[in-house]
């Protein structure tokens, strides 16, 4: 028995029913496609730091000012973290506690605005986030949010994209205290300098919510929003590849204001556990099989929307320069919702989306995102992408779901060729075998 880690023979011989839906999940992710963009496979290494005593530790406080004795240890795994984030992403100060994205964004909120102070982000139909001022999140209730959003479908080079035409001219009318850019479905890549333009015209602090593509930020496959913004937000568990979980990056005049906001203004005692577990996915994430890793992503990704768009699935602004892809099905004559339901009962797992301007409500969508980290992190390439665009297609289009089984066996096929966390006879989550893997314990793709 060990104690320093993962001990699944003790789940299983205290709580069966849980040990079986921990290896029903693991099943579940070595059966199918996972193409959910805001999903990969942490590394054998960062779930061992998860799953580790490290989770019994009480450290309100950051290293070296916990209100908690003990903290000796645990002050060394945030301190090692907070230097590999700050010279991963070229920061001038990190802060790893955020127990998400949205917690990440809440103290952003905190440090800089008052109750009813104004942001102005993108709105969630058009690709935001549910924290960046929508009505039903503590950023809407809370703060006057206004929207900026994408141009129109207009046949344009810029159809679909950021209008920041529009941006602009809402900062002058409406002189936000913040100004927002991310979001959870944007496939081109963001013109920060342009955003913080903006932003010092009207005098606002520029953030930046980077959870989607700061992975690919971290492998220097798209620019960085580090150098131009005041605070740049993330999660750890997207194409960062790390544990589920937040982080922020800020410059050094703001450190103060937003450590406070996260700790003690919305969050108590912080994840060690988790927080050790992001230090190992910024060691991961600052070698070199990681840059050809997020290369590889967009590859992949630009590989399986061309041969979408080639069977009548539109991408939105008509590409991607990233890890995902907005499809409109509209000239397929299927609905986001039914092909997401199609594609599950294959064994492909994507999510259905609204797309711009869309007629559809949110819950049926005229869209589907599509995401290549998780397939990338097994090994795939874009010769697979061009049969995982052919299988989606196949999947959309069956109606009746008679072709479904045989979808399925060559989704098999595929994972099987490729596997998520291959296996060997220690357990049912190891390493690749040796030479296989990259930094983090993860197939690199050929």
């Amino acid at each position: 028995m060990t104690f320093w880690g993962p001990d699944f023979d003790a789940l299983q011989q205290l709580d069966p029913e849980i040990a079986d839906v921990v290896t029903g999940e693991l099943t579940r992710l070595r059966s199918g496609l996972q193409l959910i963009a805001s999903e990969n496979f942490a590394s054998p290494a960062v779930l061992a730091a998860l799953g580790s005593t490290l989770s019994n530790k009480y450290a309100e406080g950051y290293p070296g000012k916990r209100y908690y004795g003990g903290c000796e240890v645990v002050d060394v795994a945030e301190s090692i973290g907070i230097e590999r984030a700050k010279a991963l992403f070229g920061a001038e100060h990190a802060n790893l506690q955020p127990h998400s994205g949205a917690s990440a964004n809440m103290a952003a909120y905190g440090a800089f605005l008052q109750p009813g102070d104004t942001t102005l982000a993108m709105s969630l139909p058009h690709g935001g986030h549910l924290t960046h001022g929508t009505k039903v999140s503590y950023s809407g209730k809370w703060f006057n949010a206004v929207h900026y959003g994408v141009r129109p479908n207009d046949g344009g080079p810029h159809s679909e994209d950021i209008d920041y035409d529009q941006v602009r001219d809402l900062a002058r009318q409406h002189r936000p205290k913040m100004l927002i850019a991310g979001g959870s479905a944007i496939p081109r890549t963001i013109d920060f300098a342009a955003f913080r333009e903006i932003a010092d015209e009207v005098g606002a602090i520029f953030m930046v919510d980077a959870a989607h593509f700061i992975g690919l930020v971290a492998g220097k496959a798209i620019p960085s929003p580090v150098p131009h913004a005041d605070v740049v937000t993330f999660t750890t568990h997207k194409v960062l590849r790390g544990p589920r979980g937040g982080m922020l990056v800020c410059k050094a005049e703001h450190a103060a204001k937003l450590d406070k906001a996260v700790f003690p203004m919305m969050q108590g005692g912080p994840l060690m556990h988790a927080v050790a577990a992001k230090a190992v996915a910024l060691k991961e994430a600052a070698s070199p099989n990681y840059q050809r890793y997020a290369r590889q992503v967009i590859a992949n990704s630009q590989a399986l929307t061309e041969a979408l768009s080639v069977e009548g699935m539109r991408p939105v602004t008509g590409g991607t320069d990233t890890h995902l892809a907005l499809l409109d099905l509209t000239e397929v004559g299927v609905t986001g919702r039914d092909a997401e339901q199609r594609c599950d009962r294959a064994g492909i797992v994507l999510n259905k989306n609204a797309i711009p301007y869309d007629a559809q409500p949110a819950s049926i969508a005229s869209g589907i995102r599509v995401g290549t980290p998780a397939t990338t992190t097994q090994g795939m390439g874009e010769g697979e992408m061009k049969q995982i665009a052919g299988l989606i297609v196949r999947a959309v289009r069956d109606e009746s779901g008679t072709d479904a089984a045989a979808i399925r066996e060559q989704v098999g096929a595929l994972v099987t060729a490729h596997p998520a966390y291959p296996r060997d006879d220690t357990g049912p989550v190891q390493a690749a075998p040796a030479g296989a893997p990259d930094a983090g314990g993860n197939p690199s793709p050929s």
